[in-house]
């Protein structure tokens, strides 16, 4: 009978120890998890700002050429600017 216990205090002890190790492991992985999506959020920002950034710095950037670099072309769709 005493044997028994022992047994069972042990056991109970061994399921203690992996219950510790699997919630260790799964804090471990969760925060893990949150750094990479929080890097991959600021990667995904910083994209998204600097794209717009360029687009408005090329924009109020623009010569002549800019302008009028379309002005001789055969367009199809001449109704936009005869006043319809």
């Amino acid at each position: 009978m005493i044997s028994a216990m022992k047994v069972s205090r042990s056991l109970r002890k061994l399921g203690d120890q992996i219950e510790d190790l699997t919630e260790s492991r799964e804090s471990h992985v969760l925060r893990t998890v949150g750094w990479v999506s929080a890097g991959v959020t600021a990667i995904a920002l910083g994209l998204i700002v600097g794209r717009e950034i360029r687009q408005r710095y090329k924009f109020n950037r623009r010569t002549p050429y800019d302008f009028y670099a379309h002005s001789g072309d055969q367009v199809q769709d001449v109704d936009f600017g005869v006043g319809i």
